[in-house]
């Protein structure tokens, strides 16, 4: 077995890897970059090494800066993680020149397996079920909608070494045929050093479904059952489960046995996974195969009882696999939310900055937290925008939607924006709960962006009765206060009136043992709490027995409360303070039609139009670029430019002025 291995990663694989090695008596060695020196996967390693500038060409790509690392610290395995060098046949070619074990695949699977156009040639050779499409490289817009069209619209538009959903854009006509060539070229380039594209056709109503495999290098081959990750956004996973609430068992025995055929095919061994795109008569198609972890790993874990990093650790070691096929068995049910800083209710743009407070949800038997941050820590502009992944586990589907509704309402982030809101709505919707979905799921059911609309609804009496005892508890606090005149103390009084959006209820609250009683519409509602002032989490449990968590955050008057996704404030007034209140005028928000604004933080890569310019809705504008992702921002009215107020290469911070119009 290793002694030391270095984890070529950052965030929060690293950390899973470093937690899994530590428990197996391994030294391990983290590398970090520039924007990288306080990072919590450098915390947690027993060694760290500095590789380089903040820029991952300049460091988590730069393999000359990781063979140095491995040499100052004598490392005898390398595990690479997902991402950055995690399929570059390259690197694995020399840790193999260094005598360096490299934890994943041989080189030859990585080879024929991590280009997408070659594997799914391979694929094809094996007779696995292909989607149909131009197994060649497209580079030339002429070209590719000549293809598109003989394919047929709709088509997918594909880095060959793409992944992570990076370099695809899906196009339905002519134009975005065009248009999406020249995205995905770019993304390819930027984000892997490879801009070859291809085409095939695009599958409605698709179900993703993938099958994870594990192989040892005694020809033993097995699959671990499979992973529901239909639900995606601009082809990134968002919300992934295990197993797939579509598959019969005849179905997932087919797709298995393909899934190690193609291994076999290319002498595999480590863990790996190959996905397929179902349709609705549970037809699967070869999509590709990717030759290392998966970001959504934790799931198959959960079901399977298998540590897959442990494995892959044993695998390269020269371990031979205990179990075999017979031996797999699927038991309960896991789900996966990916919480990303970013900010939904602007369109999903990436949110950068300190995390000012993190607090995740108590992990046990039925909650687990994979992540690499902490509080006071960073997100960059340089690496994705995952803050952690948080992982549910049930005896079955509707318990681990229930375990991941109240795990989302306890996980307590601020300082930058996420995704938590946009997560409770999906697994709040109906058409989620029910397992009617596909990867046309979040464009389908927020086709106008995401919105507090979206929002579960939630029983407008529970937010009442945790805004009237919250309130209470201060009141309790301030009439405590020493030194006041005997007979004349303070006296809280119980009539209040809560004060919401759309709301003005009086209540009447008492203190009872273990928590407060709120008299709604003379209707009694009590809620058991041992919630202490200050406290960002509020933990109670109703009358009716139903268990809740509210995050709570007070300024000056205001209650904030978040629960289900939703963020509110609240006031808590005398039947005084509630009249007055009704004539307090409202602050407008200031008028901003007029300038182009960046969205988020950024480098501003192109711009599209000149001073003086006529413009029309719809029209590109700029371009920013943003933790790997190109962003078009477009004219949302006709209007004439007026100056440009940043120009091509300016790092740019949110709601800066790029442009502004006459």
């Amino acid at each position: 077995m290793f002694k030391k291995i270095l984890i070529a990663n950052r965030g929060e694989i690293a950390c899973r890897i470093i937690k899994t090695a530590r428990r197996m008596g391994i030294s391990t060695v983290a590398v970090y970059s520039d924007a990288d020196s306080n990072a919590l996967h450098r915390q947690m390693a027993d060694e760290a090494v500095y590789i380089g500038s903040a820029p991952s060409a300049d460091s988590y790509l730069h393999i000359t800066s990781i063979l140095a690392a491995i040499k100052e610290t004598g490392a005898d395995a390398v595990h690479p993680g997902y991402g950055f060098l995690s399929e570059n046949a390259a690197f694995a070619k020399a840790l193999k020149k260094e005598n360096v074990t490299f934890i994943g695949p041989p080189i030859g699977a990585i080879t024929a397996m991590g280009d997408k156009i070659e594997s799914k040639k391979l694929a094809m050779k094996a007779n696995v079920s292909s989607v149909p499409g131009h197994t060649e490289a497209v580079r030339n817009p002429t070209d590719a909608v000549k293809i598109a069209n003989d394919i047929g619209y709709p088509v997918m538009l594909k880095a060959s070494a793409g992944g992570g959903g990076k370099g695809m854009r899906l196009a339905w006509n002519d134009e975005e045929c065009r248009d999406g060539l020249k995205r995905a070229v770019n993304e390819a380039k930027t984000s892997f050093g490879d801009d070859r594209v291809f085409i095939e056709k695009f599958i409605e109503e698709p179900r993703h479904i993938e099958i994870q495999i594990i192989a040892d290098k005694h020809g033993n081959t097995v699959y671990l059952g499979e992973r529901e990750c239909s639900i995606q956004r601009r082809h990134q996973k968002v919300l992934e489960e295990a197993p797939s609430p579509f598959l019969d068992e005849a179905t997932r025995k087919a797709m298995g046995e393909e899934a190690v055929a193609l291994a076999k095919a290319v002498d595999y061994h480590s863990a790996g996974t190959v996905e397929f795109i179902v349709d609705n008569k549970k037809n699967f198609f070869f999509l590709e195969m990717n030759t290392r972890l998966q970001v959504e790993h934790p799931v198959t874990e959960l079901i399977t009882g298998h540590d897959l990093v442990e494995l892959m650790i044993k695998v390269a070691a020269g371990e031979e696999l205990s179990f075999g096929q017979d031996d797999v068995k699927l038991k309960g049910w896991a789900l996966e939310a990916r919480v990303y800083a970013e900010d939904p209710l602007r369109n999903f743009l990436p949110s950068t900055g300190r995390i000012v407070r993190y607090k995740s949800p108590k992990e046990t038997h039925n909650v687990r937290v994979d992540t690499g941050v902490f509080e006071g820590g960073e997100i960059s502009i340089y690496y994705d925008p995952m803050i952690a992944k948080l992982i549910t586990y049930g005896a079955n589907r509707s318990e681990a939607i229930k375990h991941m509704r109240s795990a989302l309402d306890a996980f307590y982030i601020r300082g930058v924006n996420h995704n938590i809101n946009f997560l409770s709505a999906l697994v709040a919707h109906s058409r989620f709960q029910s397992s009617n979905m596909t990867t046309n799921f979040i464009a389908e059911e927020y086709p106008k962006g995401f919105h507090p609309k979206d929002l579960p609804i939630e029983d407008p009496i529970v937010q009442i009765i945790v805004a009237a005892s919250i309130h209470h508890a201060y009141q309790e606090r301030a009439a405590s206060i020493s030194g006041q005149i005997a007979g004349n103390e303070r006296k809280v009084d119980p009539h209040w009136v809560v004060v919401t959006k759309h709301i003005s209820q009086p209540v009447t609250v008492s203190k009872i043992t273990g928590g407060y009683s709120v008299k709604v519409d003379d209707v009694n509602y009590d809620i058991q709490t041992d919630w202490q002032l200050g406290e960002p989490l509020l933990h109670g449990t109703l009358m009716n027995g139903k268990d809740l968590v509210y995050q709570v955050e007070r300024e000056n008057v205001i209650y904030r409360l978040t629960h289900g996704g939703s963020q509110d404030d609240i006031l808590v007034l005398s039947p005084l303070h509630a009249d007055l209140n009704v004539l307090m005028p409202v602050k407008k928000p200031p008028d901003t039609s007029k300038v182009l604004l960046s969205p988020m933080p950024g480098l501003l890569i192109s711009i599209a139009v000149e001073k003086g310019q006529k413009v029309k809705a719809g029209e590109e504008l700029a371009v920013v670029e943003a933790m790997k992702m190109e962003n078009v921002l477009r004219a949302d009215r006709d209007a004439v430019v007026c100056s440009l107020k940043a120009g091509v290469g300016d790092s740019l911070i949110v709601d800066q002025v790029i442009m502004d119009f006459e």
